[in-house]
């Protein structure tokens, strides 16, 4: 079969994608920016880098120049959240579809990555496609939804949905690209709260808890900048939440238990290949947050364990020592 997809960013995430595209025997074309990673790929079948638990199917071609990439119709964009303008500046997309898989928001201009595609490929169609997703599982062929938003409506998820679909890969519709987005980006971050508690020793209770509040925390931070509520409680929002909390193989949660137990988070940060985008989404979060004048203190405390502000059980104290109030979801 003929191939007419490409995935920009040879990660975790990146490679099981390809893996997952290239299951029913399609061509895949993969970019990576490490030479011999492209040489690892096309020759031995393997990422042992990112993704060593996978054997790759042969339709995967790896290549490490843009320029590859930029007259295939359908992209997935995997690059580090905030390597994604420059990289798609460099692809010089013209037209077609940009589906965006990274989460995040981009620090010094906060904003998310539909605004960084737009304008940095503004002729293109974009998509964000999010969800409850573990690398390693997509790529085995484990069963797997997400939401797959597209802003240029139900003639866009039919190009798409065509090309992403899989037996083991379930994508939902959703036309609103804002919640979608800002679902996967603040849970990073949540996770990495979630992570602290699981250090810490503090229990199953407080977990589901954390889990409560910060939700309540991406509702208010969604809805604000225009996010729908049932995107937000949805496989983008909700349900990514509720997986990356609560597992080990999540980055970000793995971050926030070397933090609970003790660890600096530059030595943590700096000892990995892969990256906890949390790590680089909570300042800005943060920031974008106190400047609408949106309440969320569990992703300020995450930022003041990240930079080192206080020990984890001082934060975790300050977080349970907070006014009493009614549990109002948006409040």
């Amino acid at each position: 079969m003929t191939g007419d997809v490409g995935v920009v960013g040879a990660g975790a995430w990146g490679t099981a994608l390809a893996q997952m595209l290239a299951s029913d025997g399609r061509d895949v074309l993969l970019w990576a920016r490490e030479a011999e990673l492209v040489d690892e790929i096309n020759t031995a079948r393997t990422n042992s880098l990112f993704l060593p638990s996978a054997k790759l199917a042969p339709t995967i071609r790896a290549t490490t120049d843009l320029a590859d990439m930029a007259a295939l119709p359908v992209l997935l964009l995997v690059t580090p959240a905030q390597f994604l303008a420059n990289v798609l500046a460099g692809i010089g997309r013209e037209g077609g579809d940009v589906v965006l898989c990274s989460k995040g928001i981009e620090a010094g201009t906060g904003r998310l990555m539909a605004d960084v595609a737009r304008a940095a490929a503004p002729g293109a169609s974009l998509a964000v496609l999010s969800g409850p997703t573990f690398a390693h599982e997509v790529a085995a062929g484990l069963p797997t939804a997400v939401t797959l938003a597209c802003e240029g409506g139900e003639a866009q998820w039919q190009r798409l949905s065509a090309a992403i679909a899989r037996p083991s890969f379930r994508p939902y519709y959703s036309d609103d690209v804002t919640g979608a987005e800002i679902g996967g980006a603040v849970k990073n971050v949540l996770a990495i709260a979630c992570g602290v508690v699981d250090g810490l020793g503090l229990g199953q209770n407080a977990r589901a808890a954390l889990i409560s509040r910060g939700f309540a925390e991406m509702q208010r931070f969604g809805l604000a900048l225009g996010a729908r509520a049932e995107t937000l409680a949805g496989l983008s929002g909700l349900g990514d939440l509720v997986l990356t909390c609560s597992s080990t193989s999540s980055r970000n949660f793995s971050l926030g238990k070397a933090l609970g137990e003790g660890a600096r988070a530059a030595d943590v940060l700096g000892a990995k290949n892969s990256v906890a985008e949390g790590a680089f989404t909570a300042p800005v979060l943060a920031e974008v947050a106190r400047n609408r004048g949106i309440s969320m203190p569990i992703v300020e405390a995450v930022v003041t364990l990240l930079e080192g502000g206080a020990p984890a059980r001082d934060v975790v104290a300050g977080l349970l020592s907070r006014p009493l109030k009614a549990e109002t979801p948006l409040v």
